[in-house]
Formats: C-alpha cells, sequence, structure tokens
C-alpha cells in the first residue's frame, strides 16, 4: 500500500552545458493484492459496488470531483477496492465488456488514487517528470495476476488493443480537458449504454467540440488527434464519428459535407475538481 506515504529519492540528470542537477523522485506508488481484499467475482463477473459507493458520495453530475473531501476521508476506501482488483484475473472474466468494464474502472480508480497521493495540486502534468524521475503515468501502477500495470500500460498495451474506441470517451486522466468522469462503476452488462452516454456527453461539451459555420470548421478535442487512428486515422472519419452523436439534425447536416477543416482545441489539463 502507499496511501500519502511520499519517498524522496535523489537522482542525477544532465542538464544544459553537462551541469550536474540533483532530481528528487518520488518512489513509484504502486497497488497490491492484499488478504482479505479479494474482489467479489460471481460468473466472471465483477462487483463494482464499493468503487460505484465512492464515485456517487465524491463526484457531481458534472464529473467534477471533491478532491477534499475524498482526501479526508475516503482515501483508503479507494485504495481498499483497487486492492480487490489486484487479486482479479482479468482473462477469467466472463466476456470482452466485462473485461473492457474492469479496465476502465482500474484506470479511473488508480488515477484517482495518485491523484489523492499528491492533493492538494493543480494539475496531473504537475507530476508528469520529463527528467527521470517520478512520472505520474508510468509510475502509479496495480499489480495485476503478478504484474505492475501503469496507466500507460493499462491504456496502450490493454484497452486500445481491445478493438473499442470508444474507451477514449470513458478512462478520465483527472483534467478538465478529459471525458467526464461518470459518478457511476462501468459494468459488464450495461457497458454499451455507458459507453455511447458518454460518446454523446463528450460531442456536447463545447470545449471538447465546436462548430465554426462561417469558417467551415470543426474544432476537435485533442484526444481525436492524439488516438486518431483509433478513430480510422482521418479527418472525414472523425467527422463522421461526431455527426453519429451530435444532438442537433443541422450539426449532422453540416458536418456531412466535404469541404470542411479540422482544427484542435487547446488540452485544459487543471484538475477536474469541484470548486471550494
Amino acid at each position: 500500500m502507499s496511501w500519502k506515504i511520499k519517498v524522496a529519492v535523489p537522482t542525477l540528470a544532465l542538464g544544459a552545458g553537462f551541469a550536474c542537477i540533483l532530481v528528487f523522485a518520488e518512489e513509484p506508488i504502486v497497488v497490491r493484492p492484499e488478504a482479505g481484499t479479494a474482489a467479489t467475482v460471481r460468473n466472471g463477473r465483477v462487483d463494482h459496488a464499493a468503487y460505484e459507493a465512492l464515485l456517487k458520495k465524491y463526484v457531481d453530475d458534472r464529473g467534477l470531483v471533491d478532491y477534499a473531501a475524498w482526501a479526508s476521508g475516503g482515501g483508503p476506501a479507494l485504495e481498499h477496492y483497487l486492492a480487490s482488483m489486484a487479486a482479479v484475473r482479468p482473462d477469467e472474466l466472463a466476456d470482452l465488456q466485462e473485461r473492457l468494464a474492469y479496465w476502465i474502472n482500474v484506470y479511473n480508480a488508480l488515477t484517482i488514487h495518485g491523484m489523492l497521493h499528491f492533493y492538494p495540486t493543480k494539475s496531473i502534468k504537475d507530476h508528469a517528470s520529463h527528467l527521470g524521475g517520478f512520472d505520474f503515468w508510468d509510475d502509479v501502477r496495480l499489480e495485476v495476476a503478478g504484474e505492475e500495470r501503469s496507466l500507460n500500460s493499462i491504456e496502450h498495451e490493454i484497452l486500445r488493443k481491445m478493438g473499442e474506441p470508444r474507451i477514449h470517451f470513458a478512462i478520465v486522466c483527472a483534467s478538465l480537458g478529459c471525458p467526464r468522469l461518470r459518478n457511476e462503476a462501468y459494468a459488464g452488462a450495461r457497458l454499451e449504454n455507458q459507453l455511447q452516454e458518454q460518446t454523446s456527453a463528450f460531442f456536447s461539451d463545447s470545449g471538447k467540440f465546436r462548430i465554426d459555420r462561417d469558417a467551415r470548421t470543426v474544432y476537435l478535442s485533442k484526444i481525436l488527434e492524439w488516438f486518431g487512428e483509433d478513430f480510422g486515422g482521418s479527418d472525414r472519419a472523425k467527422l463522421d464519428l461526431a455527426a453519429r452523436h451530435v444532438r442537433s439534425e443541422e450539426d449532422r447536416a453540416f458536418l456531412q459535407r466535404g469541404d470542411l477543416s479540422v482544427e484542435y482545441l487547446d488540452y485544459d489539463w487543471r484538475i477536474n475538481e469541484q470548486s471550494r
């Protein structure tokens, strides 16, 4: 367990002019399975009720998190949930939908766990080192089936290889530029509806999608640039995706035009926190 324990480890890095710079790197934050924390799995389906209770308590309908309240009282419960997920064998779950739900929940819960470790903080980016020190996406980890899985590993080596691009509208990196964090857990039995709702909400958010009719330009989230290949690669494929999920028939017709240009919105890395 790693709840609120910080260890400064000095490492050496070379800077401009080959000057020697002392970098203090945190130890990786790793949650491991523990005795008495086994998850409830019935017929290959995981019970995420403990996590859902935390989401309902600390996440509002806008997907914003009360990190202050969660850090003051709910951190151990979240870590206990993650330890129970560490005891699951994902390859033994019932089907693809159940495995997707498991990994999406793990990714989001692990991200929150890491943010609570550093809270108060303004951005996940403040904990992403480019000098060989602690990097949030590589050093916040869950041990599953004997292997430590970082956020990068879960996203790129597992979720993106499962053939469901809508995971990008479900996994949340604790930032306002991310999709809305649902205040319920994902579940295999209702995952299709949940992903549809997440995708529609994403394309209803002016911070992630908007149209300039006069300029014949569509502005998309950076997520669709960074992971464009998962959505078909071309601008046309991305516009078709948006057209399937916008609520306005007028917008849908506009997106089907062949003379549109695509630009990408600046990503908002500020923490997805409820205002205090």
